[in-house]
């Protein structure tokens, strides 16, 4: 997600400035902190304006450790919460970074590592 966010503000010459919200799929709260420092240590400091679905899917007092995992938090976020929120003018621009691991049985069982991918999109109130 680290790379992909990095990568679209060099392939765009877009900034942090340019967005209301960049928003991950589920990294969850392990995946969004270390997702931050990457971002950082590389000179993109999006923290005040970056959140993770998976993370906004529970909250603290629910007991959910890392926050939500899979292909539903973005959706649920994104069509659920994110949109409504566009529609009552809080946010115009938004970077949309969907995560996800490329999970192999055999891999994971053989100690290999996990592939992670990330897709960028960008929602812009109209």
């Amino acid at each position: 997600a680290a790379d992909t966010i990095m990568y679209h503000f060099v392939d765009t010459g877009r900034t942090i400035d340019n967005y209301d919200l960049v928003i991950t799929g589920d990294l969850g709260t392990y995946g969004k902190e270390l997702a931050q420092r990457i971002l950082i240590n590389n000179g993109y400091d999006i923290t005040p304006r970056f959140a993770d679905c998976g993370v906004l899917v529970y909250a603290p007092e629910q007991d959910a450790h890392a926050g939500g995992s899979g292909c539903a938090c973005a959706a649920v976020v994104t069509c659920g919460y994110l949109l409504q929120e566009m529609q009552k003018g809080n946010y115009q621009h938004v970077l949309g970074v969907g995560t996800g691991a490329l999970l192999s049985p055999c891999s994971s069982l053989q100690g290999e590592n996990i592939p992670g991918i990330a897709h960028a999109v960008v929602i812009e109130a109209g």
